[in-house]
């Protein structure tokens, strides 16, 4: 047996996390800001998405899909779990952002506050209104996948979670500032994915839609 051969049988398999967006819903094609609106399902389109999702990941060996607690996330984590035959966990860490008395708002009527931009620039100093901070979110949202991947040593799962919430987890793992993680793009049913070994993280995709038709991944 060579030296290589050695190092690739003695070297355990990483952890591997699939960030996976949820699939596109009417307030996102009428651009309102869902937040933690309840009852904001799948609409035709995304219901395709979640089927072009579980077949392109019906190869994968994952061990659990974990989702977010909204309908939009378990009806997009469905066919997925329907097609490896495993239950779906729900995860409250997973969920999307607290917006407060933003939730439900037209963004192009957000856009044109004053205050948009520092979400835009300096989000790291913003916090919604009644509701939460950017940090915040990044905290619970790394907590989540830090205890997940503690869980699921060398296995890989799915993780169906939100656009922001899955950004500012890939920026944390990159190292890279708050403040820019807005240059990040996470497209609906789009797949990310981060790879755990015991001595670093590595991005290995991100915003990865090539099962999305063209015209979703926007």
């Amino acid at each position: 047996m060579t030296v290589e051969s050695t190092e690739k049988a003695t070297t355990p398999k990483p952890t591997r996390i699939l960030l996976v967006r949820h699939g596109v819903n009417d307030y996102v094609q009428k651009g309102l800001l869902a937040g933690r609106t309840p009852g904001v399902h799948l609409n035709e389109e995304g219901q395709k998405q979640a089927s072009a999702l579980a077949k392109r990941l019906q190869c994968e060996t994952i061990a659990a899909i974990y989702t977010s607690p909204l309908e939009r996330c378990q009806e997009t984590a469905g066919p997925l779990a329907a097609c490896l035959g495993l239950q779906l966990r729900t995860c409250d860490s997973l969920k999307e952002t607290d917006c407060g008395s933003w939730s439900g708002q037209p963004l192009e009527a957000l856009r044109k506050m004053e205050v948009w931009q520092q979400v835009q620039f300096n989000p790291s100093l913003f916090r919604f209104p009644d509701g939460e901070s950017m940090a915040e979110i990044q905290a619970r949202m790394v907590t989540a996948l830090e205890s997940l991947r503690q869980q699921h040593a060398n296995e890989t799962i799915a993780v169906i979670s939100h656009s922001d919430p899955i950004k500012l987890a890939v920026a944390y793992y990159l190292g890279m500032a708050l403040d820019l993680f807005q240059r990040l793009e996470v497209s609906p049913a789009s797949i990310s994915e981060l790879d755990f070994s015991p001595l670093r993280v590595r991005l290995i995709r991100l915003n990865d839609c090539a099962h999305v038709p063209p015209t979703s991944c926007v």
